[in-house]
């Protein structure tokens, strides 16, 4: 791209609701992978500069992968209106064909909470992405919102899901069942003290992801 590491791109994607805000934080002129960090509910104030969604990009990017991130439809600059998790899914495919045409490169999609439900369910079946990181994965009810992870017991790629021990919407009994009735390799990294969202609690899921792509890609 002629971008230096650390250099940061702001532009739309045409998405199938209107323009989709994103920012793309440039890898190395030696990029072995590209990476896709989706945000939380937008209905409850997610965005691309969600803590966590930052702090994903930081360690992805720490590698010198390039890293985007969008608002889903209806969130921030993005046009369209939400749409509970159906039209989001092709604003994930939107992202993820920018991301394939702009590098090809091998993909890592990381989502978190919200963006953990909708972009791995679009990232497990498509082989453009070879590993995935779920952050916060919503396993329990949510406002009467329930999330269908069925899907994760036929991906067969790496698989990363970090959680706190105090998330209120991915209690760790709750969590450890739906990893377990999963195919691996697969890791589960339980945060002590963590809540949903990670507070006081960011820079050891950080480096949770950082060591897991070290050992994935050692």
């Amino acid at each position: 791209m002629g971008t230096q590491n650390g250099a940061i791109r702001s532009f739309f994607l045409e998405g199938t609701a209107g323009r989709l805000e994103a920012l793309l934080n440039a890898g190395g002129e030696q990029a072995t992978r590209a990476a896709l960090v989706c945000h939380p509910h937008p209905l409850y104030g997610g965005t691309l500069h969600n803590k966590v969604v930052f702090h994903t990009m930081k360690a992805l990017n720490s590698f010198g992968y390039p890293v985007l991130r969008f608002n889903f439809r209806g969130a921030g600059l993005s046009q369209g209106d939400h749409d509970h998790g159906t039209g989001e899914v092709e604003d994930v495919r939107t992202a993820l064909d920018w991301l394939d045409r702009e590098f090809h490169l091998p993909l890592i999609l990381a989502g978190f909470s919200f963006g953990a439900a909708v972009g791995l369910r679009v990232a497990c079946p498509d082989q453009r992405v070879r590993a995935v990181i779920g952050l916060g994965l919503p396993v329990a009810a949510i406002d009467e919102r329930t999330y269908e992870f069925e899907f994760l017991k036929v991906c067969a790629k790496p698989k990363l899901f970090a959680s706190g021990d105090r998330d209120q919407f991915g209690p760790r009994a709750k969590l450890e069942e739906v990893v377990r009735a999963i195919p691996g390799p697969k890791k589960l990294v339980i945060v002590p003290g963590a809540d949903h969202f990670f507070e006081g609690r960011l820079r050891e899921m950080r480096e949770a992801i950082e060591a897991w792509i070290k050992e994935t890609y050692a």
